[in-house]
């Protein structure tokens, strides 16, 4: 758990950077109040908090808009650990993943918070490093790479590897995000079968999707590259907890995740679909492992 927060934490530094202190001050209020919120069911029973609630605080704050207000991110880190994990028996009993839990909740309630409030980012020099928020006049945007994509808008592919673009703290640069992708799948803290699997998915479908004309969907690398495709892909579909854990269901769920984001961005009024295409498949783990053992079971046999 804590080889997660490693990999996630030049991120947290690159979010300062582009957007400015607030952005770090928003890390920690949904640290304070994710362990808190931890510590009033484990103190009672005795048990400590777990590392485990750092990466849910961790990867949660990081799929924030950095303009989001204090107590709605609160709400949701609170509504993701108690709601998401505690209620299910604490670590390794959660059903969904919490942090997707929370972001999902205050997704749905505060839709215009979390979809068209941007901020440009800060680039060169000092950067964020020296401002608490853009001071610029016209620092607030409504249009995201991936919202731009929908609408046919080309994009560097530049910027959106090294993160020269608004969105969500952790998702901007793609360069980062593989990095620290590739450190987890290096130190085995990640399944790689759901990392890559998911990579697949997503790519075979905007491919295919692409190559036929339908103008909603981006063709495969602005696609994989724009949004929280590869934040999700490499953080969130790879927590082992809330994922499939037999080596063929890994295959099915990491690629039908991938699938089903594209499909979401392309078709659906939610302009990013990895948080629905995660907790739909969270909930189909226990029939897909079961279904998978079986037929494991039945080739052993036949055989």
């Amino acid at each position: 758990m804590l080889r997660v927060c490693y990999a996630l934490t030049p991120l947290v530094a690159l979010s300062v950077y582009l957007f400015g202190w607030r952005s770090l001050a928003l890390v920690i209020t949904v640290f304070v109040f994710g362990i808190a919120t931890e510590a009033l069911f484990t103190y009672p029973q005795g048990k400590p908090v777990t590392s485990a609630v750092f990466v849910t605080c961790m990867i949660f704050s990081l799929s924030l808009p950095p303009t989001l207000p204090f107590w709605m991110a609160v709400i949701g880190i609170i509504i993701g650990v108690a709601l998401g994990k505690m209620v299910f028996g604490g670590f390794g009993q959660n059903v969904f993943n919490p942090a997707m839990v929370g972001r999902c909740f205050i997704y749905i309630t505060f839709p215009v918070q979390m979809t068209n409030t941007w901020i440009a980012p800060m680039w060169g020099g000092a950067g964020g490093f020296a401002h608490w928020a853009n001071p610029a006049a016209d620092a607030v945007t409504r249009a995201t790479p991936l919202v731009g994509l929908r609408e046919g808008a080309s994009l560097p592919l530049q910027e959106l590897f090294l993160g020269r673009i608004s969105g969500s703290m952790g998702e901007t640069s793609a360069l980062l995000i593989i990095l620290g992708g590739c450190y987890l799948l290096f130190v085995k803290a990640a399944p790689w079968r759901l990392a890559i699997s998911c990579l697949v998915g997503g790519l075979l479908l905007s491919g295919v999707l692409h190559g036929i004309g339908l103008p909603p969907v981006a063709s495969p690398l602005p696609a994989i590259l724009s949004g929280s495709f590869l934040f999700g892909t490499m953080f969130v579909v790879t927590e082992p907890i809330s994922g499939a854990k037999t080596k063929g269901g890994q295959w099915i769920y990491g690629f039908m995740i991938g699938a089903i984001t594209i499909a979401l961005r392309g078709f659906s009024n939610f302009s990013e679909g990895i948080m629905f295409s995660v907790l739909i498949l969270n909930a189909l783990v226990p029939v897909l492992d079961q279904t998978v053992g079986r037929i494991q079971a039945r080739k052993k046999v036949a055989a």
